[in-house]
């Protein structure tokens, strides 16, 4: 068998997926029927799932073809010589020999060796080490076999065209904050053009936002799901997948997992997709206001290259 081309249109998310809960859920989630995983360093989950992986693997649940798992690079790692070696890392984790995608995960650059930055100090600017430059280093990773494809990841659409100049090989994939709250639709449209795939993460919003009401009670998304007998959730799904980008909810529980794969089964009308086009309020769940540092190099408004 031949190993998937694109990814899932739904796949399995792993942020903020506890240890001891998340190679349940990714155990569970394959034999539901899922193919595609999105992981990523910076979740310290990577070691459950490889073993997750690997048993079902041993069992015959899945073959590796028949999966597209997806990691990215954290930031501290964007140095030409780090980009290897982060990526043997997660390959040695998730006990794989490849990956199906590689994302450079923020357009933000630290220290080698600092997670989390808690100074300006711990920050380098992107002009001193630019996307450029780590993306020379994710391309010879494609040329070696050790990814199938490579991507980015909370990208702008300036910071992408930045990199469609600069690059030998384009961008796969870009994957971004979007639900109906937040619809990028200029950066999806370009994507689209540029024959580059998104994937929404946060596709429900963020329920457990504090102060936030949550998107899964947007009165125009219950009136829609009530009148298909589904969710909010399975509309937000279906919503994503209809207007073309894969989306990963997260969850590690057996029936909201089957849930959301049924998402894929649902249909939406061109008038109820209008009227969910209708809800954009550029609302950011993920702001990127924690990597502004006092004295940093990172601003919100240049982080996603918006005027305010």
């Amino acid at each position: 068998m031949s190993p998937l081309l694109s990814p899932p249109a739904l796949g399995l998310g792993t942020w903020k997926s506890s240890p001891g809960e998340v190679g349940v859920a990714v155990r569970t989630a394959l034999e539901l029927g899922y193919r595609h995983i999105d992981c990523a360093s910076i979740y310290g989950n990577e070691a459950e799932i490889g073993q997750a992986l690997a048993g079902a693997f041993r069992d015959g649940v899945v073959k590796r073809d028949q999966l597209w798992i997806t990691s990215k690079l954290w930031n501290d790692c964007h140095a030409p010589e780090e980009v290897r070696p982060a990526l043997l890392r997660s390959l040695s984790s998730l006990q794989l020999e490849q990956l199906d995608l590689y994302l450079i995960h923020w357009p933000v650059v630290h220290r080698h060796g600092v997670v989390m930055p808690e100074q300006a100090a711990d920050q380098i600017p992107l002009e001193q080490l630019p996307l450029s430059q780590t993306w020379g280093a994710m391309e010879a990773l494609v040329e070696e076999g050790l990814v199938r494809q490579i991507g980015v990841s909370n990208c702008s659409a300036a910071k992408l065209q930045g990199l469609l100049h600069t690059s030998r090989l384009r961008p796969a994939m870009n994957q971004v904050e979007r639900h109906p709250w937040l619809q990028q639709n200029a950066l999806l449209q370009l994507c689209q053009q540029e024959g580059i795939g998104l994937t929404a993460y946060s596709p429900l919003g963020s329920p457990s936002a504090p102060g936030q009401a949550p998107l899964l009670a947007d009165p125009t998304i219950t009136a829609i799901a009530a009148s298909h007998d589904a969710t909010p959730a399975q509309v937000l799904l279906a919503w994503g997948i209809g207007t073309g980008t894969a989306v990963i909810p997260k969850s590690v529980q057996r029936d909201r997992l089957a849930s959301n794969l049924a998402a894929t089964q649902l249909q939406l009308s061109p008038e109820e997709l209008q009227q969910i086009a209708s809800l954009d309020r550029g609302h950011r769940f993920v702001d990127g206001s924690f990597w502004e540092l006092p004295g940093g190099p990172y601003r919100h408004a240049e982080l996603w290259d918006e005027t305010a």
